[in-house]
């Protein structure tokens, strides 16, 4: 069906449809319920160049939860890159270890570069200001797991969608399945304008605004992102807008819409929301788990032969 994991615009409605089936049979598994060796004996390498928490974690969880291994590093410190190792030649040395590679990169355009240089399955785990193809597929199925739909829902985007891959992936993939949005920044991380124009251009309602008053009470899901210290070029501007918006128990509590965030939170979200039934980014990371067990037992037992794969 897919050979790797780049960007999220790659999949169809119909390939991502079948993507959410297949993590909702893994969820018993995900939550240790049940036990699975579907992908015993296979090895995931992981190449992290920028830090992670719920992706690295969650995709270790995974391949271990289907009963495969995990080898790589999340610190760059300790390998031969501080040497000078080309990206290209890390990649193709931990091929030669693995069945499949994970990559996190500070660059954009990097998953796509080292799946023309290896051949296992490569997975975009986040590169630069651009993609972020398996967090979007694990917010999908949070919004399916808890609406029963997609295509009809109306989502507020919150906070930096300039440099948020998060939010660049989600935007293409609500558009296809033609859920309304409202994209809620300051002027200066407004959404680029090549992803609005792409997503007008595909007939979707798209609405801009500076404010969240103007969209709370007409949405079900509030998609919050931090402001991302990182990747400001000019550290005076990001003190200028660091905590443009804030949700507190005030903001959400008799308004009936889940609060979704991708992690890591700094002050955008205040932890009183954690308890109201409206706050769903903690069940949303658990929901990485069953998500990308889903993609790594199809890339990878894909490669086994159809008469290998296997649930259990």
């Amino acid at each position: 069906m897919f050979e790797n994991v780049i960007s999220i615009k790659d999949f169809k409605r119909e390939d991502i449809e079948f993507i959410l089936r297949e993590a909702e049979k893994m969820e018993p598994f995900a939550s240790g319920e049940k036990s699975s060796s579907a992908l015993r004996g296979k090895i995931l390498g992981m190449m992290f160049y920028e830090p992670s928490t719920r992706t690295r974690l969650s995709f270790e969880t995974a391949m271990k939860r289907l009963g495969g291994d995990v080898v790589g590093f999340a610190d760059t410190g300790a390998t031969s890159a501080v040497k000078g190792e080309s990206l290209a030649d890390t990649a193709m040395m931990l091929s030669a270890y693995s069945d499949a590679i994970v990559i996190r990169h500070n660059l954009e355009g990097a998953a796509r570069y080292i799946s023309d240089v290896v051949d296992v399955p490569v997975i975009n785990a986040g590169d630069g200001a651009g993609q972020h193809p398996t967090q979007t597929l694990l917010d999908l199925y949070t919004m399916k797991r808890f609406f029963g739909r997609i295509g009809s829902l109306r989502v507020a985007l919150v906070g930096d969608l300039k440099y948020g891959r998060t939010v660049h992936s989600l935007a293409y993939a609500l558009a296809v399945f033609g859920a309304s949005m409202s994209f809620v920044s300051p002027p200066v991380l407004r959404m680029p304008d090549n992803i609005i124009h792409d997503l007008r251009g595909a007939g979707v309602e798209v609405k801009e605004t500076e404010r969240l008053d103007d969209v709370i009470d007409e949405v079900d899901v509030l998609y919050v992102t931090r402001i991302q210290k990182e990747r400001f070029p000019d550290p005076e501007e990001y003190s200028r807008i660091r905590g443009a918006y804030h949700i507190d128990g005030s903001t959400v509590a008799d308004r009936d819409l889940i609060v979704m965030h991708p992690l890591p939170r700094i002050d955008e979200i205040s932890p009183e929301v954690d308890s109201l039934p409206q706050a769903m980014y903690f069940r949303q990371a658990f929901y990485g788990v069953p998500v990308r067990m889903a993609l790594l037992r199809l890339l990878i037992s894909e490669r086994r032969g159809p008469e290998n794969q296997k649930i259990v």
